[in-house]
């Protein structure tokens, strides 16, 4: 990559992880549009994997001591690294766009049922039921395509949990499908020429921990669920112009 390439993609990953570490999803986002306007989009996906699982990791030891108001998360995080793999074996099979249409449509579903009905909230027996499906789901649209943040945080937020719970709930899926996933991109040659980049962009990402933290403690539980909801309407989107634009 050349010097002005990698300021877009550090420039982009800070932005990015603070984001994330603020709500638990962004980081992709704002790192697969901005890198793809200076490299290709396979370019962009490859280079923000390594820093984005990093993050995801240290999120879920940071949020460790929450795990106990936590909803179904390891019956999640099973489903999510088994469809992650499936997923990435998947990737070259499964049309994208249809994915995508009907991710963005759930996606904003969700949204316009939140600002319908605030109090909505997704029952301990249904969520537990369903558990295997939104995992297997959110893990194959992460092996797939690349993207399973709106799906996962949709559903996360549904549960209506604490705000430091829902970010160990989010990071933690997000892992899950993440550890699946990389090591198919490093069989496959996909990182070749592009590791330097990627292990340097992880040193920002994980700097931006502490800031995330700060502003996420000073949000009220509404004001954080705001944010999340308008990170959900962005996402879709920034789906919409990457798959359709």
């Amino acid at each position: 990559m050349t010097t002005s390439q990698i300021v877009v993609v550090m420039v982009s990953v800070i932005i990015g992880a603070i984001l994330k570490s603020t709500s638990g999803i962004g980081m992709p986002f704002v790192t697969i549009p901005a890198i793809s306007y200076v490299a290709t989009i396979e370019e962009a996906v490859v280079v923000g994997a390594l820093p984005n699982l990093a993050l995801n990791l240290a999120l879920v030891w940071a949020q460790r001591s929450h795990w106990s108001r936590t909803r179904d998360l390891a019956r999640l995080s099973a489903f999510a690294f088994v469809g992650g793999a499936a997923g990435t074996f998947l990737l070259v099979s499964l049309p994208e766009k249809p994915l995508i249409a009907v991710l963005i449509l759930v996606v904003l579903g969700y949204v316009a049922l939140k600002l319908a009905s605030p109090e909505f909230e997704v029952g301990p027996e249904t969520s537990h039921r369903w558990a295997p499906v939104v995992g297997s789901a959110a893990g194959i649209m992460q092996g797939a395509v690349g993207i399973s943040g709106p799906i996962v945080v949709s559903w996360v937020q549904s549960l209506r949990l604490d705000r430091n719970a829902q970010i160990l709930a989010v990071t933690v899926l997000f892992a899950a499908a993440g550890i699946s996933q990389f090591p198919v991109l490093v069989a496959s040659g996909e990182l070749k020429g592009l590791w330097i980049v990627t292990l340097a962009a992880c040193i920002p990402a994980l700097a931006t921990i502490p800031l995330g933290s700060r502003i996420r403690d000073r949000l009220s539980s509404a004001a954080f669920d705001q944010f999340v909801l308008a990170l959900l309407v962005f996402s879709a989107i920034g789906l919409a112009w990457r798959t359709f634009g």
